[in-house]
């Protein structure tokens, strides 16, 4: 299911949302576009490695880092070279919030900021652009902070918005419960209700947590789902304390 719009028109234009697309998108051209880089291994031996490698693992937040338990360290990472490769690393504490702006690939980052899109303004416009950045920022520290809980000793590098973007959702199960989002089934656009919707979306990270739980691995496959439990319960349980605003605007008919 591909949700394509909701039916809750904005009141003001959705400014910091706009902003936080265009540096995510970015920032992700920068990855992509950086160059590769000479890096020295453990081994004293040079390797090549892709721009976009040494910066997710230059700004990546690395579960194991945050409580040093990395068996390398926190500016050496096995890259698959035949020796562990070090880099330049930013504070591991600042990862937390560096890593919510890094990509993986187009599609990381397309449905990431299609989610963002369409239910990021409504809430950006319920909560207004300090209390939202607020928001969404604290968000994406909490979701951080789960899966860091979830898989303490997990090396892998987390990246990507999705963390902050699951507080959205979550916010918005709260404030907007009558909308409905139009929805790609198949090739056919379909209204389903956004409380449907969003509970579908966060049982499926449920039962990827779970899977990456009995795994042992809180990253379930590639997939950071605790982060996106973690983001959603975070969004559930503040959103109301900084809502100030008046009543939803009054869903479209669908």
């Amino acid at each position: 299911m591909i949700p394509l719009y909701d039916t809750v028109p904005a009141r003001r234009r959705p400014v910091l949302t706009i902003a936080l697309i265009a540096i995510n998108v970015v920032v992700f051209l920068v990855e992509i576009g950086a160059p590769d880089q000479h890096l020295r291994a453990t081994n004293g031996h040079i390797f090549d490695v892709t721009g976009q490698t040494a910066i997710v693992g230059a700004y990546g937040f690395v579960p194991c880092e945050l409580g040093s338990t990395c068996a390398l360290g926190d500016d050496t990472q096995d890259v698959g070279a035949r020796a562990p490769v070090r880099y330049w690393h930013v504070p591991v504490a600042l990862t937390i919030l560096t890593s919510m702006f890094l990509h993986g690939g187009w599609a990381h980052i397309g449905f990431n900021m299609l989610f963002l899109w369409i239910f990021g303004n409504n809430i950006e416009d319920r909560l207004g652009r300090p209390r939202f950045l607020l928001f969404y920022l604290l968000g994406g520290v909490c979701a951080a902070l789960v899966q860091w809980l979830a898989d303490r000793g997990s090396d892998i590098p987390t990246i990507g918005a999705s963390g902050a973007i699951a507080a959205v959702l979550g916010g918005y199960l709260l404030l907007f419960p009558r909308a409905f989002v139009i929805t790609l089934v198949g090739w056919i656009p379909l209204p389903i209700p956004a409380v449907a919707f969003l509970l579908i979306w966060i049982g499926l990270q449920a039962l990827g947590a779970a899977a990456g739980f009995h795994a042992l691995s809180g990253g379930g496959g590639g997939v950071a789902y605790f982060a996106h439990l973690g983001g959603f319960a975070f969004g559930m349980l503040t959103v109301r304390a900084l809502d100030q605003g008046p009543g939803p605007p009054r869903a479209r008919a669908p």
